[in-house]
């Protein structure tokens, strides 16, 4: 596909489970992906201009974030961005992979937690408010079943971040609806990728459909969102987790 046709997406989170596959579904359609992370490019990553594309940045720290916002703009000659996906998430652990609750989770975790998972949402879709609006775009939150209900893994900082992901998602559609620009989420549930807690399985075990998602499963569904085929879908999360929810 010509440059001039290619649409682009930024993601976040891209080295593993849902947001490994997201790129690779995207880049099967002939979009640009530009993937952030804290870490520097894995050499064993697959995706075409993958390295090129990639711009490391500690999510956790505004300020680094705040700065990547001007090295992507920089990337984007054109001066549009098609999607945004802030899929990068972190959720600590206690000793032995213990869960952690409101009562022992350490108040610098709360606010790392909170940085990754929701403040750099809001300082990566505001920076690149005019890219979104010149390719009327869309974006994606990826939330969590967390973040609805008291979950027997996710800790107390991972599940309030992934809640205050989701009225932010209401948030912003209200207020790009009127510039054209859509915004969803998705809110994955028991997804099989290479974190999982132990007992996750026996978990999976008593849901309607009896076993765990995909990454790819998850993917199809942020690339419907990105697509015209949502066109008119804005302000909605879409639960993605075998009826867990019911």
């Amino acid at each position: 596909m010509p440059d001039s046709e290619r649409k682009t997406l930024l993601l976040t989170g891209a080295s593993r489970g849902i947001g490994h596959a997201t790129v690779k579904r995207f880049s099967s359609a002939g979009w640009r992906v530009i993937s952030c992370s804290r870490q520097p490019f894995p050499e064993d990553c697959p995706w075409e201009a993958g390295e090129a594309d990639h711009i490391q940045v500690d999510l956790a720290s505004p300020d680094n974030t705040m700065k990547a916002v001007a090295e992507i703009r920089a990337r984007l000659p054109d001066g549009k961005l098609h999607a945004l996906v802030n899929n990068a998430g972190i959720s600590p652990k206690g000793e032995g992979g213990a869960r952690l609750n409101t009562l022992d989770t350490d108040l610098r975790d709360w606010g790392r937690v909170f940085h990754v998972n929701f403040f750099s949402s809001v300082v990566l879709a505001r920076g690149l408010f005019r890219e979104l609006v010149a390719a009327q775009g869309a974006v994606v939150n990826v939330t969590s079943i967390a973040g609805a209900r008291v979950h027997p893994f996710a800790g107390a900082a991972y599940s309030t971040s992934k809640a205050a992901l989701a009225a932010l998602t209401r948030e912003m559609a209200h207020d790009f609806g009127p510039h054209g620009v859509r915004v969803n989420a998705i809110a994955p549930g028991e997804i099989e990728t290479a974190i999982l807690s132990p007992g996750t399985d026996k978990l999976a075990e008593s849901l309607p459909l009896r076993r765990l998602g995909k990454p790819e499963e998850v993917a199809r569904t942020i690339y419907y969102l990105c697509t015209d085929a949502s066109s008119y879908v804005t302000g909605v999360e879409i639960e993605i987790n075998g009826g867990q929810h019911v």
